[in-house]
């Protein structure tokens, strides 16, 4: 649309939503009595994100204080933060308390959508906030007009709405992830005076202490810390091609992802990955609900202003997923990578650095939230799986690697500067010793066809793990030595089980993903494939299966075990045991503190034929599964376009036992501790550990 035009068509509808605003409780019909307050506070909401985004364009924004700006941002985000959140339109229980269900539920959801127009205004996107203004508009008519029978046609509209705008922001997001003319988020990195914390208003997401006391420690490191963070970052990327004999040289893009406070390290990485011949893509995590999965964020955040909400809408997509829908936005993500294809064969891959010790989550299943139906979590995971196969048609997987790093922030409790500096020296650590610990366990399991994981002391872990068979020893291996490259910090082994005699229970008695706890979580498992499973987070068994199935099998009926792996970094258990952090680590370290398992698609998803080897030469051979080698023959079944790690850590551990075709038996690991000759350096940490309680 023409940019007059689209101004015009802005303006007409603020002044709409103005007089709705001012003259609701006067002029309304009758039948609008019980919409007042939901309208008159929505369009609140929206004029403030317009008072927003005029005072961006005009400059106001950035003459403000830092404690104008505090104030500004609290503001913004007032309705959502804390006890607020009760009784705001944005809970859909309150939605549903005031306007009754399902009205409640879709007003909600639009209410959360008009919010998404903060961020909007922060990056001076008008189209977006034209289309919020007019859908409110249209919701309020069709409200205005009915006789308390206007349900359906609500539900109408905001499909049609939903419908509309997918193609624009399928298109638009996938602009984002690939073309790095949209400098946003790098114009902030780079640009703005970073020891001046106004610059974090810039974005527009809500500023917790968070984000402003870790950009803080940050400024006060020396320069030297910083580029040898940001040099661990890039180095790893950078390991990771030439470990699997990937020539970088070909590619142009990297793609960024990082919470927001650590713009200091990122500014230093993006110095870095330039003079690597890579320029950086960094984007929001995802608003549009098209866009969004889930509870899942991929991007740069920050902190939410209420955790709750976010969890109360990750699945307001099941009021309107349908097939017709589904196919709109896989046609809408074809037509995008293919206006795209020259970027999307220039990008290299994901950097991603993320965070751990923020205040962990505990959901409320509200019954008032929106949940899918059976029949749409089945298009939900037809969906993944075809989404991730287009995206791999365009970047292609054995031609990409990546990346991940995680640092603590402030909330982590009063010893956050003394676990960074072990983070720092845990990313760091002695790569020799931890390659001929992990070659000294290969050795020994590629002698195996099988593994045994038994816990103790109340787990009730009993797993037998198939390995592939190796046609040639002597040069060929079935784990992988996983040093410090891809996946940061070092220190675990790992391999794709065949999943034929794969079988068994998997039980962890407390478990953090993402910031969400698990209580009891378990899995049974037939011929590698998950047969049941559930938690104890609620009091309801139901509950607790359907947590589990959106969260850990991304709305899959079922999974393969993709991955079975030993950890092997009992520094890092020793680090979380000593300051009691097991419940905040990201599980990109909490994964090397145990043996871990992951539930999804192998290590090796879309770069089977790629050939990789360890440091000792050997060529890795395990990398499919019974389901991945479908990709030569049934594409559209090999994929699940997910991987999750569930860890059995060092103190629920009990036995890892390798076990010959003969039977006769390898012990690893019993009484959790390494038993194998060449293993037993990392009993030092775990008796630290130990004495650290």
């Amino acid at each position: 649309m023409d940019d007059s035009l689209l101004l015009e068509l802005y303006q007409l509808s603020l002044d709409r939503v103005r007089e709705i605003e001012e003259t609701i409780c006067a002029s309304a019909k009758e039948n609008m009595a019980p919409y007042e307050d939901y309208f008159r506070r929505t369009a609140g909401l929206i004029l403030l994100a317009d008072q927003y985004y005029q005072d961006r364009q005009s400059g106001r924004f950035g003459s403000l204080s830092m404690e104008e700006l505090e104030e500004y941002n609290r503001k913004l985000y007032e309705d959502i933060s804390g006890e607020a959140y009760d009784s705001s339109y944005a809970s859909p229980v309150y939605a549903a308390a005031q306007l009754g269900l399902p009205l409640g539920q879709l007003l909600s959801y639009l209410y959360m959508e008009i919010r998404g127009m903060i961020l909007w205004a922060a990056q001076g996107r008008l189209e977006d906030m034209a289309a919020c203004c007019q859908t409110f508009l249209e919701v309020y008519g069709i409200l205005e007009d009915s006789q308390g029978g206007g349900v359906q046609s609500v539900r109408r509209a905001l499909y049609e709405a939903v419908s509309d705008l997918c193609p624009r922001a399928v298109d638009e997001r996938n602009r984002e992830l690939l073309d790095p003319s949209l400098s946003f988020a790098r114009d902030i990195v780079m640009n703005q005076d970073l020891n001046d914390l106004r610059y974090l208003y810039r974005y527009g997401d809500y500023i917790s202490r968070n984000e402003l006391d870790t950009a803080r420690y940050l400024n006060r490191l020396p320069a030297e810390t910083i580029v040898s963070m940001a040099s661990t970052f890039t180095e790893g990327y950078r390991k990771g091609f030439e470990l699997a004999n990937v020539d970088l040289s070909k590619k142009s893009l990297v793609d960024i992802r990082y919470c927001i406070g650590f713009e200091r390290v990122i500014r230093e990485a993006v110095k870095q990955f330039e003079q690597m011949g890579l320029q950086p893509v960094m984007y929001r995590a995802a608003v549009h609900l098209v866009n969004r999965r889930g509870s899942e964020k991929v991007g740069y955040y920050g902190t939410p202003a209420n955790a709750q909400c976010e969890y109360d809408h990750r699945c307001d997509l099941g009021l309107f997923l349908d097939h017709d829908l589904k196919q709109r936005k896989l046609d809408a993500l074809r037509n995008a990578y293919e206006r795209r294809k020259e970027l999307a064969a220039g990008m290299a891959g994901p950097a991603v650095m993320e965070i751990f010790g923020e205040e962990n989550f505990v959901p409320v299943n509200h019954p008032e939230a929106v949940s899918y139906t059976p029949y749409q979590l089945k298009l939900m995971a037809q969906m993944q799986r075809e989404s991730t196969r287009i995206t791999y048609q365009y970047i292609n997987g054995e031609e990409r690697s990546f990346t991940i790093i995680s640092y603590p922030v402030p909330a982590i409790g009063k010893d956050f500067e003394a676990i960074f500096h072990e983070t720092i020296r845990l990313n760091n650590l002695d790569y020799m010793l931890y390659r001929q610990v992990q070659e000294a366990m290969i050795r020994a399991l590629d002698q195996c066809e099988r593994v045994e994981i038994c816990g103790r002391d109340g787990n009730q872990t009993r797993l037998d793990i198939r390995l592939i068979s190796l046609e040639d020893s002597s040069c060929q291996t079935k784990f992988e030595n996983c040093l410090a490259d891809v996946n940061i910090p070092l220190g675990e082994i790992f391999t794709s089980p065949v999943l034929k005699g794969t079988e068994g229970r998997l039980h962890v008695k407390e478990l953090y993903i993402e910031g969400m706890g698990y209580h009891d979580l378990w899995f049974d498992i037939k011929d590698g494939m998950i047969t049941g499973y559930g938690c104890a987070n609620f009091p309801s068994e139901e509950e607790g299966r359907k947590l589990v199935q959106e969260t850990i099998l991304h709305n899959h009926e079922t999974l393969p075990m993709g991955e079975f792996a030993i950890g092997t970094n009992t520094v890092a258990y020793q680090m979380a045991k000593t300051y009691h952090i097991f419940d905040k680590l990201k599980i990109l370290i909490a994964e090397k503190t145990g043996s871990h398992f992951a539930f999804g698609d192998t290590c090796y998803s879309n770069s089977e034929e790629r050939r990789v080897y360890n440091p000792d030469g050997k060529e890795i051979v395990a990398k499919d599964n019974e389901i991945s080698i479908l990709r030569k023959t049934r594409p559209q079944d090999a994929y699940f376009g997910c991987h999750t790690d569930i860890t059995l850590p060092y103190d629920e551990l009990d036995t890892i036992t390798g076990v010959r075709a003969d039977g006769s038996r390898i012990p690893i690991a019993a009484g959790g501790r390494f038993v194998l000759p060449g293993t037993e350096e990392l009993n030092r940490a775990l008796d630290g550990a130990d004495n650290a309680q």
